[in-house]
């Protein structure tokens, strides 16, 4: 049809084009909507049941309801995870009768090993980034009745002749976090972590020898880790794993001390309590490369760990042995408590009793207690 046989349109015609277009003011939610019979045709003969609705929403000035989430199945690894722990949240704020008991916290935010290790699928992050490991902590003070001034090894060229000079009160630090380099699909069992932990002895208080850090021991890890659902005795085994550790303290000799160990480990669970076994064997080096020959018989061959959660206060038994007996019957225990501040932020107190509370010191029996703040705890 030609331009001039076409009807101009009115300015009544006009008005609602106008307010479509968002050139006049938008009616208020609870006035009247005057449609042309134009409109509501065009609606009415969308064929897609979605655009059809989108069109009388948009004519009616109706906010459309957000589209839910797609199927967690569709959804990423980590989002899942987190779309998860969202409606488990949602669920227990909505529920009162779930917002108290140990197996309400459970159900919503997951056991302690579940956290740690991502055995359930809702904590699944993404593979390489970083995740807390072992404590991370700073103790301002720490202070020994009596302190190792003159290390020594019976390998040749490690022993010191002279007194360092040490104090007997010093700082100490932990930085620690691992992260997983591989997980089979389909939430499989099997995955593979590789973890760092540092820890530094830093004489900050003594000026007359210029403050020097007196021993940072490095601890790298590789780590195949295996999910477990096996009940014993009343405990659940949930994890097990078998790494390959390497500790050392990066010194030149005399002062060089390092060692490698093939770690398995199994953690077993109840309520709010992880117990932990840790075997090791020691990877055998030559005469002539072994800084420190009989370590074992210091640091121990195995380690039991117990950690129990109390509200907000985390307490942990460290336990380590020779498993000899006779003169080789040596070990340490170690005991930290972790207990709320402000945020989170923890207070940090640690006692440690017996051999290896370095590596410089594997052979040097000890007492050191230390006090200071914590970000990360055992979980």
């Amino acid at each position: 049809m030609s331009s001039s046989h076409a009807r101009a349109p009115t300015w009544r015609h006009s008005i609602p084009a106008l307010a479509l277009a968002g050139l006049l003011p938008a009616a208020r939610a609870q006035d009247p909507v005057l449609l042309m019979p134009a409109q509501i045709s065009a609606c009415t003969t969308e064929t897609d049941d979605a655009k059809r609705l989108a069109c009388y929403d948009q004519l009616h000035r109706r906010v459309p309801t957000p589209a839910p989430l797609p199927a967690d199945a569709a959804l990423p690894p980590a989002v899942r995870g987190l779309a998860e722990a969202r409606r488990s949240d949602a669920q227990a704020e909505a529920d009162p009768a779930r917002e108290s008991g140990e197996a309400t916290r459970r159900a919503v935010l997951g056991s302690t090993l579940d956290e740690r290790w991502e055995l359930e699928p809702r904590y699944r992050l993404a593979n390489f980034l970083p995740r807390p490991y072992k404590p991370v902590y700073l103790l301002p003070i720490t202070w020994s009745p009596k302190v190792n001034d003159k290390p020594s090894s019976p390998s040749p060229g490690h022993q010191v002749d002279e007194a360092q000079g040490l104090n007997h009160a010093e700082a100490k630090f932990q930085i620690s976090f691992k992260s997983r380099l591989w997980g089979m699909a389909d939430n499989g069992p099997l995955s593979v972590w590789g973890a760092y932990t540092q820890s530094s002895r830093w004489q900050v208080y003594n000026a007359a020898i210029s403050r020097p850090f007196r021993e940072t021991n490095y601890e790298p890890e590789l780590i195949g880790a295996l999910r477990t659902d096996i009940e014993l005795l009343g405990w659940r085994a949930r994890l097990a794993s078998l790494s390959l550790n390497h500790q050392s303290n990066g010194r030149a000799l005399p002062l060089s001390r390092s060692w490698n160990r093939v770690v398995a480990e199994l953690n077993l669970e109840r309520g709010e309590t992880v117990v932990t076994l840790r075997p090791w064997w020691r990877l055998k080096e030559g005469l002539d490369s072994d800084d420190n020959p009989g370590i074992e018989d210091y640091v121990g061959r195995g380690e039991l760990r117990v950690v129990h959660k109390l509200g907000r206060n985390v307490l942990s038994l460290q336990a380590r042995h020779s498993l000899r007996g006779g003169e080789r019957s040596r070990g340490s225990l170690l005991l930290e408590w972790a207990f709320p501040i402000g945020g989170g932020l923890h207070g940090y107190a640690q006692v440690f009793s017996g051999y290896g509370e370095s590596l410089i010191d594997y052979n040097f029996r000890q007492t050191r207690v230390g006090l200071g703040v914590s970000v990360v705890e055992w979980r």
